[in-house]
């Protein structure tokens, strides 16, 4: 499921209280016992650890740090030679519908995550084509208006795909390190 609003296209996190560009990088999570605390009680709408069998489940952090700003978990999907959003979601304080007035922390998360998923498509030789199952109409046509993502609505009432020219167009915004280090 798909949960994240794309906010700003930036080529790494600003910070909302101080308007700060701060840099990014991506980790791979690996370890159920690290994935654990990030569950349906802790506002991370899924629990995580049970991603793990069937996914790749990557993380933006703060650089520096793994101080996790939002998580995506990715398949191949062969069947439509793309990556599968299995889930995506912001941290809690970077989400608003989880905030309500609150102000959230950062802004760039949803976009830095479509970008992690079409960057492993085209790792897997898709050419960095993604699609994935929106949580609602009005997040699918935002996914339509914002990436030209299409609304394809075969499996799912708001499954989308975002072809492979404007997944290409995604990557280039963002600006993040991968590591080789896995948490």
């Amino acid at each position: 499921m798909i949960c994240v609003y794309i906010d700003e296209l930036t080529p790494c996190l600003v910070n909302n209280a101080t308007g700060e560009i701060v840099e990014t990088e991506v980790i791979r999570c690996t370890r159920a016992s690290f994935l654990r605390k990030y569950n349906k009680t802790t506002d991370w709408y899924t629990n995580w650890e049970d991603l793990l069998e069937e996914n790749e489940i990557y993380a933006v952090v703060i650089k520096g740090s793994v101080d996790i700003q939002g998580l995506v978990a990715v398949r191949k999907d062969d069947n439509m030679k793309s990556a599968f959003i299995t889930w995506m979601v912001a941290a809690p304080h970077n989400n608003p519908d989880k905030l309500g007035d609150i102000p959230k922390r950062y802004n760039g998360v949803g976009g830095h995550l479509f970008a992690i998923a079409a960057q492993r498509s085209s790792e897997w030789g898709y050419d960095g084509a993604i699609c994935g199952f929106a949580a609602n109409r009005k997040l699918m046509e935002h996914y339509c208006d914002v990436f030209g993502a299409e609304e394809i609505c075969m499996l799912h009432d708001y499954q989308i795909f975002v072809p492979e020219i404007e997944a290409r167009k995604i990557m280039e915004v963002y600006d993040y390190e991968w590591t080789n280090e896995r948490i």
